[in-house]
């Protein structure tokens, strides 16, 4: 895997959990590692990256679970931003991660990195997203993004509680909520 290195170099760091888009039930034979997006998943990826293409949000790292609905996700997220695909980073930690595995995996992430997207899984993205920032969020729905920023010029210092909410979007949401992005 290739890592990005075009990094920007501030002390601020910008996290964006991802929960995949919409998956299919139809195939019962399949894993659930193995379930592709459905229809809807399909529509919801490239919209909500149209969302973030739309408000300036360029991912300097980008990693996803290895479950085929999320590196799809992370694919057609990754066209619309324009992030080149092939440098996706897939973490085997994500699929079925708690709230520990996903900090662990932010502890990991590449210092010169400011803006990275984390794609995942419920319940782990929920409770995680929800204790970066102490935000009540009761769901994050499929393609749904939260997005926390940290004052820190590491990503080891992030820590539960320790950061600022920016913004919460899904699908379901109208396009009112673009209103209530933080410009960064």
């Amino acid at each position: 895997m290739t890592k990005r290195t075009n990094f920007k170099g501030t002390c601020m760091k910008r996290l964006y959990l991802i929960r995949h888009a919409k998956s299919s039930w139809k195939d019962t034979l399949l894993s659930d590692f193995d379930r592709p997006l459905n229809k809807r998943g399909l529509r919801d990826a490239p919209f909500m990256g149209q969302r973030l293409h739309e408000h300036h949000v360029h991912p300097d790292i980008f990693v996803s679970s290895p479950a085929k609905r999320a590196i799809h996700t992370s694919q057609l997220l990754a066209q619309e931003v324009g992030f080149p695909q092939e440098q996706i980073l897939i973490d085997e930690s994500i699929y079925e991660a708690g709230v520990m595995s996903l900090l662990q995996v932010v502890h990991t992430l590449d210092d010169r990195a400011n803006h990275a997207i984390l794609v995942g899984h419920n319940p782990g993205m929920t409770m995680f997203a929800q204790s970066l920032a102490r935000v009540p969020i009761d769901n994050m729905p499929t393609c749904s993004i939260f997005c926390v920023e940290f004052d820190s010029s590491s990503w080891k210092d992030v820590k539960m509680g320790n950061g600022v909410f920016v913004f919460f979007d899904s699908p379901q949401k109208t396009s009112a909520m673009a209103g209530s992005w933080r410009a960064e």
